[in-house]
């Protein structure tokens, strides 16, 4: 008899390696989840539950429940999975069902807001997830899970493959829907073309068959495929907020009703194809945009489910043990076979690899990785077998940080949208107002065209296009950008993209290939701070660059990865410090050294000259020169081409660097660029910018370094370079994923196009809406065309967001050099 699931109670294979080990007995688990889920319980002091529990857990209703319902995610060992604790905070992201609109996550944020103890919540509209943040001392999880059910938003941690079926069901119920109205649409306008093409001559037998005919047709599409607006219009008026679905359930309604009355009572008009074809249309409409918004936000669940569950892990024999990817730890050696996702952070110890890194980049040709580089979590093995040393799991990836960086995004809203949010709910209002004023008017004008009427005004002038017309034109230019390897992370960074006048680029790492070699070594006397004659002996050369490796140990400067190769166990330099634009001191055996710019690294005491052009970085003993050392850096391949790129876009470029002068002048010429500047500390790059800014130019900062984190915080808009630091990322409103420069240049082409797409969405909106209300409230619109009319308004705002997704970045020749000089 096979063993179950000590756990969950599924049945055990023989073969089966997970167990938990409870009280000294082994007991049996069916898969690396529920082994996960047991160690967490019991490494949370929470073994008890096993011990006491009177049957195996049951699946959570879907139905919404009171507080005591979601209880269990209260339960430490559980939440240890899928919370985060930051400060005396603890921040969560909940896989939300029934979002439709972005008047769904208005009310979600307005309805949670006012719970005391939530610090913050943000609705990620594209992906259906939220992010909440509270304090555990006055809000428990279980009391946000209750508060969602109970305004119609039933949820749960989200969890990326569960998060996926659940928009997968949602579409395949969608797609239902829409069938069973096409088809109801389709028959019951079968039934009434005779009625309009005989002008009424058709015999009462037939009239009255026709009629009842259409109203069973019309029945399930009302009751089935209509039931999510008349779900949303009362969600709506129980919070007493006014969306959408509030006009479009009045006019569904009432035109039904009266119908239905019509057709029992023998007497009045029927308007049952106007009710079929404006909930098809309507249906269809919203159809089109969630598929916009799913396939343009799916690469950030498809980060999220990138990470593997499993992992191959060697011991120190070579032997594997599959084993959960969230028990690795730093300094494990995993095995990753051909085909399978890296489940960690680490670096290659095997040899060559293709690795593919377009679900992180938007590259899609497979990297050569050698043994020493490193290897990202959710990337995927090509070609053969790797071994990697892990560095870096869970949070602390990189995958987990763009899917962090991307969640920013979508925190805040950008202004645009915001203000289109409002516009659409104060519309409804106005509506409402309007159409009971109509439904007035024209009751004592013409009483028994009255009704139509108003379902007209109702149902034409629905502002499903204004609510549509921001959202999905950014979730699509987001989605593009992405694939393209630009992760916006800021919510307006998009707007402000669209409107810089300035781009400045820093010099090393951003412009240059940030792969500093070491090209010449150069000894100097002691006292004499010259170069020394004949051959430098071999100790002393080790020496020096021992020392200079120790000084940029920690350090994330393209400067230090050129003397990675030459440290030394025995030479460790304590007090580290590094001085942004400077360089780096320590000390080492009870002395002060410092390696960077000559008179940083002489402490005020005479400077040797230059041994020539290039980058020269100067090692010092408590001021005194011991060695030269030079760097080559080459600029990167596209650099001239996406500087000219820029200016071809009528934005003016500058390089400010705290490189030498010299050197910066030279890469100048190189690639073009009159405005230049070097020697330029920290403090020097945030005030030039900040002079830019005072002669009203909008002003963005390419950057990668820890030394461009203040003027990356005091530009207009800050962008980090793929092989940026941590610190750089997270204060940049957009990251450059993969190596690519061009990546700037489609992104302000995109930014561009989104804001004419958004603004061209927003004036078709209120056109359309000026002409539409009077012709309906004036009585030349019928119940059919209006919803035709109000379909077709919302399709065209979707077409038209679905232009960025076809776009291209125009490219241009590579300049000539010009002379340049020195800029400001």
């Amino acid at each position: 008899m096979a063993a179950s699931c000590y756990h969950c109670g599924a049945p055990v294979e023989a073969t089966a390696p997970w167990s938990i080990t409870l009280d000294g007995q082994r007991h049996p688990l069916c898969c690396p989840g529920c082994e996960a889920v047991a160690q967490a319980i019991v490494g949370g002091g929470l073994d008890s539950y096993y011990r006491f529990r009177t049957a195996l857990p049951e699946r959570p209703s879907p139905t919404p429940a009171d507080e005591a319902r979601y209880q269990v995610f209260d339960d430490p060992g559980l939440q240890d999975r899928f919370v985060r604790q930051d400060g005396d905070t603890k921040v969560a992201t909940l896989a939300v069902d029934g979002i439709t609109c972005a008047a769904c996550a208005w009310l979600i944020e307005h309805r949670l807001n006012a719970l005391d103890g939530l610090e913050s919540c943000a609705v990620n509209l594209s992906q259906h997830r939220l992010q909440v943040r509270w304090d555990p001392e006055r809000l428990s999880l279980s009391r946000l899970l209750a508060e969602m059910a109970a305004i119609g938003y039933p949820s749960q941690p989200y969890e990326p493959d569960q998060a996926q079926q659940r928009l997968k069901q949602q579409s395949r119920q969608m797609i239902r829907r829409l069938i069973v109205a096409a088809v109801g649409m389709m028959q019951v306008l079968m039934f009434s073309i005779p009625h309009y093409v005989d002008g009424g001559d058709l015999s009462s037998e037939f009239e009255r068959l026709f009629a009842w005919l259409s109203l069973a047709l019309t029945t399930p599409v009302v009751l089935y495929s209509a039931k999510p607006f008349f779900v949303g219009a009362l969600r709506d008026l129980r919070t007493r907020v006014l969306g959408m679905d509030v006009p479009v359930a009045l006019a569904i309604s009432g035109a039904f009703v009266a119908s239905t009355w019509s057709v029992v009572s023998d007497s009045g008009d029927r308007y049952f194809d106007s009710v079929s074809m404006f909930t098809f249309f309507l249906l269809f409409g919203r159809y089109l945009e969630s598929r916009a918004r799913t396939h343009y936000g799916r690469s950030g669940n498809a980060l999220a489910s990138a990470l593997p569950s499993a992992a191959v892990r060697l011991d120190e024999q070579g032997d594997e043990r599959v084993i959960p990817a969230s028990r690795l730890v730093p300094g494990d050696r995993v095995r990753v076979s051909p085909g399978a996702q890296i489940p960690a952070d680490g670096n290659l110890t095997s040899g060559l690899a293709q690795i593919d890194e377009s679900l992180l980049t938007g590259e899609s040709l497979p990297c050569l990785r050698r043994q020493g580089d490193t290897v990202h979590a959710g990337t995927l093995c090509m070609d053969s077998p790797i071994e990697v040393m892990v560095t870096r799991i869970g949070d602390d990836t990189r995958a987990a940080g763009i899917l962090d960086l991307t969640d920013r995004a979508f925190s805040h809203r950008p202004r645009i949208a915001r203000l289109a949010e409002q516009v659409a709910h104060r519309f409804v209002l106005n509506l409402l107002v309007i159409t009971a004023m109509v439904a007035l008017v024209w009751s004592l004008i013409d009483p028994s065209r009255s009704l139509w009427i108003t379902l007209s005004v109702l149902v034409v002038t629905c502002p499903c296009a204004l609510a549509l017309a921001t959202p999905t034109a950014l979730t699509v230019a987001h989605g593009r950008l992405r694939r393209a390897g630009v992760l916006v992370t800021r919510a307006d960074a998009l707007e402000t993209l669209a409107c810089l006048d300035r781009v400045v680029f820093d010099k090393t790492g951003t412009l240059t290939r940030g792969r500093m070699q070491l090209a010449e070594h150069r000894p100097l006397s002691d006292d004499e701070g010259s170069a020394t004659n004949g051959e430098m002996d071999a100790a002393a050369k080790r020496r020096h660059l021992a020392l200079a490796a120790a000084l940029e140990t920690g350090s994330e400067h393209p400067i230090a990865r050129a003397f990675a190769d030459w440290r030394d166990a025995s030479c460790q330099a304590s007090e580290l410090r590094n001085h942004p634009g400077q360089g780096v001191e320590g000390v080492i055996d009870a002395q002060r050294w410092r390696l960077g710019q000559p008179h940083f690294a002489c402490l005020g005491q005479p400077v040797p000259e230059l041994p020539g052009a290039g980058l020269w970085l100067l090692l010092a003993c408590e001021g005194k020169p011991q060695a030269w050392f030079k760097l080559d850096d080459q600029p990167r391949d596209d650099a001239a081409e996406t500087l000219a790129a820029l200016a071809q876009r009528g934005l003016a470029i500058e390089i400010l660097s705290g490189d030498r002068a010299v050197n910066v002048g030279q890469l100048a010429r190189t690639l073009g660029v009159d405005q230049w500047r070097g020697e330029a500390t920290p403090e020097d790059k945030l005030g030039h910018l900040k002079a830019r800014q005072a002669q009203g130019e909008k002003v963005a900062m390419v950057g990668d370094g820890i030394n461009d984190v203040p003027v990356l915080a005091g530009a207009d808009l800050a962008i980090a370079m793929a092989g940026a630091s941590d610190l750089t990322r997270t204060r940049a409103d957009l990251v450059l994923l993969g190596e690519p420069l061009t990546g700037i240049v489609e992104a302000i082409e995109v930014a561009r196009q989104t804001r004419r797409i958004i603004r061209q969405n927003l004036s078709w909106s209120v056109l359309y809406n000026v002409v539409a209300l009077p012709a309906a409230a004036l009585g030349f619109v019928p119940p059919w065309l209006a919803a035709i009319g109000m379909s077709l308004s919302s399709l065209l705002v979707i077409a038209n967001a679905l232009r960025l997704r076809r776009g291209r970045t125009r490219r241009t020749a590579t300049p000539s050099p010009v002379t340049a000089s020195p800029g400001p």
